[in-house]
């Protein structure tokens, strides 16, 4: 079964193509498009070992020339340094302005892919082929770009549309029980945020923390819904001016933990988990939201194998202090995203130190 999701923007729509086993139809899909004949296909050893062959020999069938570049996997190599690598493999292969960039791997990829098109040239075309949940219901759809500074995450980067998101769910099957738990967060993120539907069928679920525990028809819907309720948010508001700044629900004290723990003993989904149980708090003591409905969020968020507490050897002065540095600060303040009820929430810049101090403590 296929579905083909549009991002309809003002300049440079694409599609989201969602079929599973169509990983050797990529080069076939990618035909029409008109990207040129050079191909860099950018991944992770591990990604690259399981998948690169199938991917090259489905490019190579449709006649691009491929040339390939790896990065180490891991959002510690989300750096300049490693886009500088890219460029030196863009060099040698000779890629011009018609040419194309395939990430094929996970959120870091796509992030450094991404930016390494944009950048390139001043901007050559770019494909998306995400291999883990987190990629495809998010990281991989919207144009965001970028890589970490070692002050705060995602802070030098630009948008940059791809020319297609291609997904096969079937390659999935390779993708560690962690990683899959952190993609299920930014799925729980699009239920409470946008998609009530969607809340409705992941409480029904039996059971969540894991690949094999899903039905094919709910790993479809989960796929499908979230992609459908990220290609909404960005098609109305494609560079964050307003709307576009829900989708960081759980992500302003989720990004604190991360950078606080080094990017390395809390992944981003685990972090992004944190953020909305503490998100859910501060809505909950501002009387925004109902305590029913935080423990609803709370007890999926659980039921997904994912974290509820923030680590205790972290210092709630530091979170508040990192807080200060995060992208979402707007005129000085920050904005927290918050729920007024599932499926729905809004923007606020005034919850107080006080309020933060407090709600931190009670997550250690």
């Amino acid at each position: 079964m296929q579905a083909i999701i549009p991002v309809n923007l003002p300049e440079n729509s694409y599609n989201i193509a969602i079929c599973a086993g169509s990983l050797n139809q990529l080069g076939t899909t990618l035909k029409p498009l008109n990207l040129g004949k050079k191909i860099l296909l950018v991944s992770n050893p591990e990604i690259f070992n399981h998948y690169g062959e199938t991917v090259i020999n489905s490019l190579e069938t449709a006649l691009f020339q491929t040339a390939t570049h790896t990065i180490p996997a891991g959002e510690t190599y989300k750096t300049l340094d490693s886009i500088a690598k890219i460029y030196h493999t863009a060099l040698e292969n000779r890629l011009e302005r018609s040419s194309t960039m395939v990430a094929l791997g996970g959120g870091v990829v796509g992030d450094m892919t991404g930016f390494a098109a944009a950048t390139w040239l001043r901007g050559i075309n770019f494909v998306q082929v995400p291999t883990s949940l987190l990629a495809m219901v998010d990281a991989a759809i919207g144009g965001k770009t970028g890589v970490n500074h070692p002050q705060g995450k995602n802070l030098i980067g630009a948008f940059y549309q791809p020319r297609l998101v291609f997904i096969d769910p079937l390659v999935l099957k390779t993708l560690p029980v962690r990683e899959f738990r952190a993609g299920m967060a930014e799925v729980i993120k699009y239920a409470i945020i946008w998609d009530q539907d969607l809340f409705t069928h992941l409480e029904e679920a039996p059971s969540l923390d894991n690949l094999s525990s899903l039905s094919a028809a709910l790993l479809q819907r989960i796929i499908t819904n979230s992609c459908q309720a990220k290609a909404d948010v960005v098609g109305k508001d494609e560079k964050e001016a307003g709307l576009r700044a829900i989708l960081n629900y759980g992500h302003t004290i989720g990004h604190a933990v991360e950078s606080l723990t080094g990017y390395s003993v809390i992944n981003h989904g685990e972090a992004v988990a944190i953020g909305m149980v503490a998100a859910g708090e501060i809505a909950v003591k501002l009387g925004m939201w109902t305590q029913e409905e935080a423990k609803r969020q709370n007890i999926l968020i659980e039921k997904t194998g994912l974290p509820t507490k923030i680590p205790s050897n972290l210092a709630t002065q530091a979170i508040i202090d990192t807080l200060a540095t995060d992208k979402k600060v707007k005129a000085g303040k920050v904005r927290f995203i918050l729920p007024t009820q599932i499926g729905k929430v809004t923007i606020i810049d005034n919850v107080s130190s006080e309020l933060l101090f407090q709600v931190i403590e009670e997550l250690k």
